[in-house]
């Protein structure tokens, strides 16, 4: 099956890594994208708060578009999936919403697509690759990774569509599945303070200080995550936020690039170098405890 590849604007700009890595590991797995030819901007944020029926219409082109190819949709950036997954369902359940959705549609010779289904990475990976085959793939086990799988609160809420809403396990199941050790991380759908870091920062950095100090005080040395935004928060406003009494860093990481890892996958190809906060040691231990395994 091929889908289409609907990017966004952050995975174009802040998130390259996230698309460097999701594209690599999808092309490893022989999972078909296409790019969804002309799309435009999910309707997130500025439209969402300016004019909310607005952003319906702007979502529903870009769903029109992947019906007109035939195509269900994948939007890996937590924001964009959950603005087009939430037209999908405002447009069947609100006849309102519907009737100016289909309207604005019209006008520019395109018709809603009743049957495209909005993905997203982690729901292909887990149904359509699977845990089993996953593992059977890795050539580089992350071990020595204690990996805190961070969702954010955009991918299950308010529809869990392919995962538990209050304790989400996809990541976690990929990322043992590759070899990693994920840790108990109760606060792995909490808000990472969004964009407040900018309108309210004390409040912002309250909320991305928790999320780190969580994650150190279970024992991760890595966070993983799946959202653009949430992977910035967390990554550049560390020092910031003073979470540790030490220098202490942790990498904020997308989990494509983790699964990236253990497939054997070059590490500029997963956007690595883009990290402000290296692997480094961390990495270096798992590449010592594969060395150990093969001479044992």
């Amino acid at each position: 099956m091929t889908y289409a590849y609907f990017p966004g604007c952050s995975l174009r700009g802040t998130g390259k890594a996230y698309e460097e890595s999701m594209t690599a590991v999808f092309k490893f797995l022989n999972i078909r994208l296409e790019e969804l030819p002309d799309w435009n901007c999910c309707g997130a944020t500025t439209y969402m708060s300016y004019d909310e029926l607005q952003s319906y219409a702007l979502a529903g082109r870009n769903l029109a578009i992947a019906a007109k190819c035939k195509q269900d949709i994948v939007a890996p950036c937590a924001a964009c999936y959950l603005v087009l997954n939430k037209t999908h369902h405002y447009v069947h359940e609100y006849p309102h919403i519907r009737y100016i959705v289909d309207k604005a549609l019209s006008s520019i010779g395109l018709e809603y697509g009743e049957n495209v289904k909005v993905l997203h990475p982690l729901e292909i990976l887990l149904k359509e690759v699977g845990e089993a085959r996953l593992k059977s793939l890795v050539k580089k086990p992350l071990k020595g990774m204690r990996v805190a799988p961070y969702y954010g609160c955009q991918i299950v809420r308010p529809y869990a569509t392919f995962d538990n809403q209050r304790n989400p396990v996809s990541m976690d199941l990929l990322l043992e599945a590759c070899g990693a050790k994920v840790v108990y991380y109760p606060v792995k759908t909490l808000c990472c303070g969004g964009s407040q870091k900018g309108s309210l920062p004390e409040v912002g950095l309250d909320l991305i200080r928790q999320l780190l100090r969580t994650a150190h005080t279970n024992g991760a040395n890595v966070i993983a995550t799946a959202c653009p935004l949430c992977q910035f928060n967390l990554e550049v406003f560390q020092k910031e936020a003073a979470w540790s009494e030490t220098e202490h860093l942790i990498p904020i990481l997308y989990f494509t690039q983790l699964i990236g890892l253990a497939l054997g996958i070059d590490r500029r190809t997963l956007g690595l170098h883009r990290a402000l906060v290296p692997l480094g040691k961390i990495e270096q231990e798992a590449d010592n405890s594969l060395l150990e395994a093969q001479h044992a």
